[in-house]
């Protein structure tokens, strides 16, 4: 099955099954992802999370329903998901602008999401520049946290992370420790279950344990480095976004399953001529 034939089944599978609450584990299986990465690469298409799509399908649904049924609004709150009217009622103001009862009665408009479709468009007109090179295992010595994925709580704490480490001298010393084969501070982000990851920031080193940091092995493997030039945090997103929407589609490599690198400087990160690099293993 090709990349995007993968998703598309795992996208088919959630509408399949949107009454079902299926899990993060059974959804990523049909694209034959691992959780932590499908919900990656859902959020960097589409900028909205697995849960909010699947929350915002079931409103649109409901509404459809509670417009054209006699079916009461308690059933209707129970079948898409919510143990009471009131949860219902509140999440259904949120997404359209009105209350179930208004809704009935032809008040206000309706926001409708539609069925997602994966589709190849034709891009390409800013370069993305990158290469493939072959690495041995090496070590990351940095500090790690914990970090739930549920409502993207990640999304908040890891750049707090970011701060503390910068404001405390750390980033500092693993730019000192720095001797491995990648040349930088990164940012690691690794899959420990469907709902949580440990994310890193480190450095390649080699020598003896240091006191604080933790270490972490990274596998052999085969990478895809990209560069980025430019601001932070935009220019990275920016290539995040082209990696998955374009290149990944087109280049006949799927992700490898282990941790993705982003590769730091000690620049000013809001040059514009900042230099920086996305590392993604690739089978």
């Amino acid at each position: 099955m090709t990349w995007v034939g993968s998703l598309q089944a795992a996208i088919d599978y959630m509408e399949d099954h949107l009454l079902d609450d299926p899990s993060m584990e059974e959804i990523a299986q049909q694209a034959n992802f691992s959780a932590f990465h499908f919900q990656r690469t859902f959020a960097i298409l589409t900028e909205m999370s697995v849960g909010e799509y699947l929350r915002r399908r079931r409103l649109t649904l409901a509404a459809q329903e509670l417009t054209s049924s006699d079916t009461k609004i308690i059933d209707l709150a129970y079948k898409y998901g919510y143990e009471t009217p009131e949860a219902f009622s509140k999440a259904f103001r949120r997404q359209h602008g009105v209350t179930p009862s208004e809704a009935r009665k032809f008040m206000g408009k309706l926001t409708s999401y539609q069925r997602l479709v994966v589709q190849v468009n034709l891009k390409g007109a800013e370069p993305l520049n990158y290469k493939i090179v072959d690495r041995d295992a090496f070590e990351v010595a940095g500090v790690k946290r914990e970090f739930s994925l549920v409502n993207e709580q990640n999304l908040a704490g890891i750049p707090k992370m970011w701060d503390e480490v910068n404001a405390d001298g750390t980033d500092e010393l693993l730019f000192k420790l720095n001797n491995g084969p990648i040349k930088g501070v990164l940012g690691v982000c690794v899959g420990k279950t469907a709902s949580a990851i440990d994310y890193w920031i480190g450095t390649a080193y080699e020598g003896e344990r240091v006191d604080g940091l933790s270490v972490l092995e990274i596998p052999a493997s085969r990478w895809a480095v990209f560069e980025v030039h430019g601001p932070m945090p935009d220019a990275m997103q920016k290539v995040w976004k082209q990696i998955f929407s374009e290149w990944f589609p087109s280049s006949g490599y799927a992700h490898a399953g282990t941790p993705e690198l982003e590769v730091y400087s000690d620049e000013d990160p809001s040059s514009p001529d900042l230099y920086s690099e996305i590392w993604i293993p690739i089978k």
